[in-house]
């Protein structure tokens, strides 16, 4: 076994974008932390990720966002800053995991690192291609670029034997080394309770065959063939139920089609569920696994039921069904309804057979990630020993030098980048001090100016209760002159009273005489 490697994982989906390959680097990194290595992963920036809780660093560059569009944001694979982020973490070796962007950036690092690249393909690219690009002269040249890209790496890595053929069809000439995925459920079925949680509410009688698809909702997954194989079988007068687990761009589009078909008491569709041990229960629960796929590179949800114990329906010589036997670890159909439709009536018949089935699935095709993860670090030894071997190294494809020309501008940019943050954090410092000084003084100010107030509020507090003693001392005086004068006023005017009155009687006095 190898040493722990350092190794930088780069891909253009991770988590919040979730898809398979972004669970490939997820797992990748996770079992080589494990291991004692070191794993850094590069990908691109998504709004609102928070990549705190990963234990290994996670490096994100600028990218465009075109989720709206294809699904993911679009990674820009010119990123200085990231050289020198990857500089400090000092991998040994770079493992792309997308044929684009993340090859592209790749490359670049391989220059200023000076370390080997791994390339690893994971997906038909040419039907992504076709999907997006309506054109055809156009989707030849998009897979010329991509062949080229890929050509580039020091050594291919393919999920299958499928896959490999896949990419030679492509136009890639070179060698490819097979190494599988694995599954991050264990290899055991789930608990009574816990399948008795996660199916409820669903109509499923006991004895009543229940046929299982777990991925993304898109018709070139065979779903057209499975809701076909299903109307069949109502139309022959068989019992069961069927259960489609995940999301995707086609969803209306089978639902709707399940409508049609009148399939609704039968067919259920769950939605995406993200819990790892509720999507084991439904593996446990299922009586067959149906996945006539011939898109898919790897089947991972193959492996995963078979960590179940639950046999799978494949489409023979698809890549999901390499390593499978009809009959002896899964059942192998044409890839047409009928065929399908056929097999299930088959199986129906004979419930043991599938349950055997399932347990030499389990036998046979289950694959720890820890497994895999373990046969990739002992290959990323060999190919660092021969990329650092005199006279061994890989003569690069041509165009190399723009992509040293464009290492080495980005190593200099990294170290531009560096000095540019040094000189940016002693300007922070300087910032906050000026500030502190400023809020000081502010502070300061406004102190001094509630304590002038507060003496003049009190001074005029006193101010004004002097007034106010003086006005009551001087109202209080003229009522008591008001109140003399009255009184002075009165005696008067009594006494002028009296006079008049004794005048008056003199007067009626004479009269009488």
């Amino acid at each position: 076994m190898s040493r722990p490697h350092s190794i930088c994982l780069l891909n253009d989906s991770f988590p919040p974008v979730i898809d398979g390959v972004a669970n490939a680097v997820l797992n990748y990194a996770r079992e080589i932390e494990n291991a004692g290595g070191h794993a850094v992963v590069a990908t691109p920036e998504v709004p609102g990720a928070d990549d705190s809780a990963f234990p290994f660093p996670v490096v994100r560059y600028p990218s465009v966002d075109t989720r709206e569009m294809f699904g993911y944001v679009a990674g820009v694979p010119f990123s200085p800053e990231l050289a020198g982020r990857l500089l400090k973490e000092r991998p040994e070796i770079l493992h792309s995991h997308c044929p684009v962007a993340s090859t592209f950036l790749a490359r670049e690092l391989r220059e200023t690192l000076d370390i080997p690249l791994v390339f690893t393909y994971h997906t038909k690219f040419d039907i992504d291609i076709a999907n997006a690009v309506r054109l055809k002269f156009l989707q030849r040249e998009m897979i010329d670029a991509l062949v080229w890209n890929v050509s580039a790496a020091d050594e291919i890595w393919v999920v299958s034997r499928g896959a490999g053929e896949n990419l030679r069809s492509l136009g890639y000439q070179g060698d490819y080394i097979v190494m599988d995925n694995g599954v991050d459920v264990p290899r055991a079925r789930a608990s009574d309770e816990a399948v008795a949680s996660a199916v409820a509410g669903y109509d499923l009688p006991a004895g009543v065959p229940l046929y299982l698809f777990v991925g993304r909702l898109m018709w070139y997954k065979g779903l057209r063939i499975i809701l076909d194989a299903l109307k069949r079988l109502e139309e022959d007068g068989r019992d069961f139920r069927a259960v489609f687990i995940g999301g995707g761009g086609d969803e209306d589009e089978v639902k709707a089609y399940a409508e049609e078909l009148g399939l609704t008491s039968r067919v259920f569709f769950t939605g995406p569920i993200r819990d790892r041990d509720a999507i084991r229960a439904w593996y446990t629960r299922a009586d067959l696994f149906l996945f006539p796929s011939t898109f898919d590179t790897n089947g991972l949800v193959v492996r995963e039921a078979a960590a179940s114990s639950l046999a799978s329906v494949l489409i023979a010589g698809s890549c999901a069904a390499e390593g499978v036997t009809d009959g002896v670890n899964g059942f192998l159909i044409e890839e047409n309804a009928a065929s399908l439709a056929a097999k299930l009536a088959e199986i129906a018949a004979e419930p043991e057979t599938a349950r055997t089935v399932g347990e030499h699935a389990a036998r046979d095709l289950y694959l720890s990630w820890h497994d895999a993860v373990a046969r990739a670090n002992d290959r990323y030894g060999t190919v660092i020993d021969r990329y650092l071997t005199v006279g061994l190294r890989r003569e690069h494809v041509r165009g190399e030098r723009f992509f040293a020309r464009q290492g080495a501008l980005m190593e200099a940019l990294a170290e531009a980048e560096e000095r540019r943050r040094e000189v940016h954090e002693k300007i922070e410092v300087f910032e906050q001090t000026a500030r502190k000084r400023v809020a000081d003084f502010h502070a300061d100010v406004n102190q001094r100016r509630n304590d002038y107030v507060s003496v003049w509020n009190t001074r005029l507090d006193e101010a004004n209760r002097r007034i106010n003693e003086r006005f009551d001392s001087v109202v209080e005086t003229i009522d008591d002159r008001a109140d003399r004068i009255d009184e002075d006023f009165s005696r008067r005017l009594e006494r002028d009273r009296e006079a008049v009155n004794e005048s008056l009687a003199r007067v009626r006095k004479l009269l009488k005489l």
